[in-house]
């Protein structure tokens, strides 16, 4: 399960020194350029800015199956939106460079790849990303078959990866090779279904190949509980135990917890696909838009996944990221409401203690534990309540007033497993420059026990499935043994032991 170690002479003001860097963090430091053709842009990759040249680095979206595409779409949609009014040049020119390449018609284009095993829903993505007149897809950045892959992770995984994977990576060279400097790659992808699963898992493995030195993060949208389709948890399962090995972060949203953002927050009647993607999109896009990181006090962070990862990271055991977003709420609501900064970081972090991830509904019973208890005391006391302790927290705040804003809330030891100190488990980024419509929002993503519930829910139902071999003979029958399900069992559960653990004192 541990990252590729990776050793390299690094020159240094005229000193050669050896580097032996472990998993994502070695990636961070990469130097810029290659020989090597197949990664001639990823070669220029991941450099962090308090590592080199403060040149922005742009980012890859890979989107796979029909949520990938719907939900990148979206995403490019907000990032045009937001820079588009009021906005500083500063900030205007980062997210551009970031998300964006020049063409010959003035039209902002995509540093996207689409890819699908079935026509219809990027035809449609393609022709909407066009009609906004805003930005557009790549004439030449699209892949699609005329067969779906049935929700089978098996026949995406086995079947249509192998088949396609010159095509795909093809693309995805092509795309990397117009990049001045690559930070890394965003593949978006739903954890349910056949293509998005199984061969965004196979896509991902392809780019840790011929990107060895280049940062991948997996947007993975995880299904509703109450289930999508009969086979999501082995899909769930399976993309989740061979994403942990060749991606360096995974940043899951939860369709269940969207859904009710939609209904509860935004008061949407009738929930739509487009809805959740659009709160789906803006909360990702509050992740991966400019900000002053810790390292640029009063400069763009020029290196979004470096940063983003550097922060949250800090061991391979560990790559679940989880996402709360405040405020979120409908364009009415907004025209009469106020924020002031104590009251939603007051907020965010009962959230984050209480693993809520929506504003409504907070549990303010929820403390930290007292740090003079022993484990089992601590445990008692929260028997019910269930204390979210993470390993590294990340957050940012855009808008208005921002740097009178004080995060000494979420700097308690108590917050974090004992063996992180709190100097490296917190980590602030701060903007005066406002997100889409709110003149202040605040952002936290978290490496904690957050995911613990829905990640243990599915891994049980697989099991319970898998033990009476229930639909077993739809994944063997495209190449995937019943070993291979063992393995995948046993990597999850090895990941549920570990974040467990964290609210162990040592």
């Amino acid at each position: 399960m541990s990252a590729d170690l990776l050793s390299r002479s690094h020159a240094t003001e005229g000193l050669s020194v050896l580097l032996l860097i472990h998993g994502p963090i070695g990636r961070l430091q990469t130097q810029v350029g290659t020989t090597d053709p197949a990664t001639r842009g990823a070669g220029r990759s991941c450099m962090s800015g308090q590592y080199g040249s403060k040149a922005v680095m742009s980012l890859v979206v890979v989107q796979i199956g029909q949520c990938g595409n719907q939900i990148g779409q979206q995403l490019f949609e907000v990032v045009s939106m937001d820079g588009q009014s009021g906005r500083n040049e500063s900030y205007w020119n980062t997210s551009q460079e970031r998300f964006f390449s020049s063409s010959n018609d003035g039209v902002p284009v995509a540093r996207a790849v689409l890819v699908d095993m079935e026509p219809k829903v990027i035809s449609h993505t393609v022709s909407k990303a066009a009609s906004s007149g805003r930005w557009r897809y790549g004439a030449q950045s699209a892949f699609c078959q005329k067969q779906g892959s049935g929700n089978n992770w098996a026949n995406g995984f086995c079947v249509h990866g192998p088949q396609h994977e010159e095509a795909v990576m093809d693309l995805v060279q092509q795309e990397a090779e117009k990049c001045e400097r690559l930070s890394g790659f965003v593949t978006m992808m739903s954890l349910a279904g056949g293509t998005g699963s199984g061969l965004g898992t196979f896509v991902t493995q392809c780019l840790r190949d011929r990107y060895p030195h280049s940062l991948i993060m997996n947007q993975l949208t995880w299904p509703y509980g109450t289930g999508e389709i009969i086979v999501q948890n082995y899909n769930t399962m399976l993309t989740l135990s061979h994403l942990y090995q060749s991606s360096d972060a995974l940043l899951i949203q939860e369709n269940d917890i969207i859904h009710k953002i939609c209904s509860q927050l935004m008061n949407i009647k009738q929930i739509s696909f487009t809805d959740i993607n659009k709160v789906i999109a803006h909360q990702l896009a509050s992740v991966l838009q400019p900000a002053y990181t810790r390292n640029h006090g009063t400069e763009y962070g020029s290196n979004p996944l470096g940063d983003l990862l550097e922060s949250l990271v800090t061991h391979p055991e560990y790559k679940l990221l989880g996402l709360m977003n405040i405020p979120q709420m409908s364009d009415t609501s907004l025209q009469f409401s106020t924020f002031a900064w104590p009251g939603l970081l007051k907020h965010l972090r009962q959230m984050l203690m209480a693993n809520t991830k929506m504003e409504a509904g907070i549990d303010w019973r929820v403390k930290p534990p007292l740090s003079g208890l022993q484990p089992a005391a601590n445990v008692s006391q929260n028997k019910e309540l269930h204390f979210n302790t993470s390993l590294a927290n990340l957050l940012i705040l855009r808008g208005k007033d921002v740097q009178e804003a004080d995060a000494g809330l979420f700097k308690e030891q108590a917050l974090y497993t004992s063996w992180m100190p709190v100097d490296s488990a917190f980590n602030i980024w701060r903007t005066p420059t406002s997100f889409n419509k709110y003149e202040k929002s605040a952002t936290l993503v978290s490496n904690s026990q957050c995911l613990l519930k829905p990640l243990d829910s599915a891994v049980k139902k697989a099991w319970d499935m898998f033990a009476s071999r229930a639909y077993v003979h739809q994944y063997t029958k495209h190449g995937i043994s019943e070993e291979e399900f063992l393995d995948s069992f046993t990597t999850m559960e090895q990941v549920i032991a570990s974040y467990s653990n964290l609210g162990l004192q040592s």
